[in-house]
């Protein structure tokens, strides 16, 4: 599983015009399920996500995690992240999980992070979503299961 986090003082997502997720300063987390990916490395994602150090202390260090900043959670899946770039000019999506499963593992990421945090939300699985931004920084990091 592969997760490109970006800091934002805000964002949000969009489905055929419509909101369906918003946050103000938290991460926004692009998600791509690869073929072996399991609960075990949703629920160390998971971890790393509400844990992950990245906002800035009193000092302006990266020291505090998204819970110490009460911050929010915006999920999104992205499954382009899952795809081969190595070589040629076109990317291959042979590595990307099968659409059932992909939605599968991405719904209980989704689930076990609201129910582990109040925070959070989220886009919409396998939709052509618009997402909207303002990456604090910027600070993205690539976090992998």
């Amino acid at each position: 599983m592969k997760v490109l986090i970006q800091r934002v003082s805000q964002a949000s997502v969009s489905v055929e015009g419509q909101t369906v997720g918003a946050i103000e300063q938290g991460l926004l987390a692009l998600v791509g399920v690869e073929k072996g990916d399991t609960d075990a490395a949703v629920e160390k994602i998971l971890h790393r996500l509400l844990h992950y150090r990245v906002f800035s202390d009193a000092e302006g260090k990266m020291n505090l995690n998204l819970q110490q900043v009460d911050g929010g959670l915006l999920l999104v899946s992205q499954f382009t992240l899952a795809a081969e770039t190595h070589k040629g000019l076109r990317p291959g999506f042979s590595s990307a999980a099968p659409p059932a499963e992909g939605e599968r593992l991405f719904n209980a990421l989704v689930s076990q992070a609201q129910s582990a945090w109040p925070k959070v939300a989220t886009g919409q699985f396998g939709a052509d979503m618009q997402v909207a931004l303002v990456n604090d920084g910027p600070v993205t990091f690539l976090l992998e299961s």
